[in-house]
């Protein structure tokens, strides 16, 4: 099947109404595809997959009952369950309009259409659409290696990794709002993951939002979409993250970032689901359940003024906290293996491994970064081995526990000109032997010295 998520795929048995609609979406700039028949409307989404089906309910069978549309409808959803479909229905036909969005529709236009209203509907959906498909492609990306729902390279075997796990067991199947705290690069953006994955909202979506970084001045169409003409550059009607979730997990990564000025609308949000999009005065209800994250001490923020004491409250029904990776140390050579494994897989050098002095250099390293430094740092260590052996040298910042955290800069050079690094760096440390840098360098004898010839490199016993 081919996909074109964006696309929209219109379904009338009228060419007229075909190319009128094709005419209006094109001139704004969206992308569609047309069928005649329900025939046509099925083979088309065998064959591909669309963002929205915007389809008549009545075809050449029967021009004014609407049920072979509402037959295609059945047939559509059972096809695919997530696909919005917007119906089209004749003016003074709304109790077939109510029965198709009994039966599974998103919205329904009336002919003739306004064409604010009903580009206002599609674009919606779109971003639906997008959402959930972004969704699943997060669930694909995070393929389970340990556990029946744990993310992928997932390690969690030692004590303070259990203890957690065991509270997010407990907790994850209830509606309770969570609060996960830890230091920067611990992974509070897995957890939640795992959170959702583990709660009756599985398949529904799991929308994130980083709250760092959202400016003061579009925090509430971000989060609470807005209308056409809102402001000046509102071209459209946009939906916001919590409508995004609704029935699903909002994660807000760094909610201690949140401006004093807009956490009263969190508030009203979090306290009875109801908001208004900008610029509308129509109030909406939504079901979500938000996770949040951060690495601050809010108990603080809230002394000091910068954090509002019934927010923290509504949003920390409970409280998890994420140790830090120098704390599970049992841990760290079995996350180093599954970092390895996933980025040889990506860069084509599944030969790589560790070698006994790496793995000392690992467990002797203070972590500052966490789960994210020692990912990084296995990525470069496969991009940059020379051999199949990672060694103490290869491993940058971890290679000496009293070296400093973030490790030599490779940004902005090649690869020859890491590598040059690297075979500099062995040599200063093997006092100039050759056989010792070559072995620390997974090389042999003879490899080694083709780079040093390579690199305009002297020296050397």
């Amino acid at each position: 099947m081919t996909t074109n998520a964006s696309a929209i795929l219109i379904a009338d048995d009228q060419r007229d109404v075909l190319e009128a609609l094709r005419l209006l979406l094109k001139s704004e700039g969206l992308t569609c595809l047309t069928a005649s028949s329900p025939a046509e409307v099925l083979e088309t989404l065998g064959k591909r997959s669309v963002g929205v089906l915007l389809m008549d309910l009545n075809y050449t069978r029967d021009t004014t009952s609407g049920r072979e549309g509402l037959e295609l409808l059945g047939k559509v959803r059972a096809l695919d369950a997530d696909l919005p479909v917007v119906v089209m229905t004749a003016w003074g036909s709304i109790e077939v309009a109510v029965e198709a969005m009994r039966l599974g529709a998103a919205d329904f236009v009336e002919k003739p259409w306004d064409n604010t209203r009903l580009l206002s509907i599609l674009r919606n959906q779109q971003a639906l659409r997008a959402s959930r498909l972004q969704a699943r492609k997060l669930e694909r990306e995070n393929e389970i290696l340990r556990g029946e729902d744990a993310p992928a390279g997932f390690i969690a075997d030692s004590p303070p990794m259990r203890a957690l796990l065991e509270a997010v067991r407990r907790v994850a199947p209830t509606r309770a709002n969570l609060l996960i705290l830890g230091e920067n690069g611990t992974g509070k953006g897995v957890i939640a993951d795992l959170v959702h994955r583990q709660s009756s909202r599985a398949d529904k979506p799991f929308v994130k939002v980083n709250m760092g970084g959202i400016p003061d001045t579009i925090f509430e169409a971000e989060m609470f979409g807005h209308v056409r003409g809102a402001f000046t550059d509102a071209k459209g009607d946009r939906i916001g993250r919590f409508e995004l979730a609704d029935g699903g997990t909002l994660f807000m990564d760094e909610i201690g970032n949140i401006p004093m000025a807009q956490q009263p609308k969190l508030l009203r949000v979090l306290e009875d689901g109801e908001f208004e999009r900008l610029g509308s005065s129509r109030t909406q209800k939504v079901d979500v359940r938000l996770v949040s994250a951060t690495n601050a001490d809010l108990g603080v923020e809230v002394a000091e003024g910068r954090f509002r004491k019934d927010l923290l409250y509504r949003m920390n029904t409970v409280e998890l906290r994420l140790p830090p990776l120098r704390e599970r140390r049992e841990d760290i050579v079995p996350l180093a293996r599954s970092f390895l494994a996933r980025f040889g897989k990506r860069y084509g050098r599944e030969d790589v491994r560790l070698g006994p002095a790496a793995e000392r250099a690992l467990m002797a390293y203070p972590w500052p970064g966490n789960v994210r430094e020692l990912s990084h740092l296995m990525e470069r260590a496969v991009l940059l081995a020379a051999g199949a052996l990672i060694d103490q040298l290869d491993l940058a910042g971890a290679a000496d526990p009293a070296s400093e955290p973030s490790g030599p800069d490779f940004s902005g050079l090649t690869l020859d000109q890491a590598e040059e690094r690297m075979i500099r760096a062995a040599l200063e440390r093997s006092a100039g032997n050759i056989q010792r840098a070559a072995d620390a360098l997974g090389l042999s004898r003879p490899a080694l010295y083709r780079r040093l010839e390579k690199y305009g490199i002297g020296g050397g016993t």
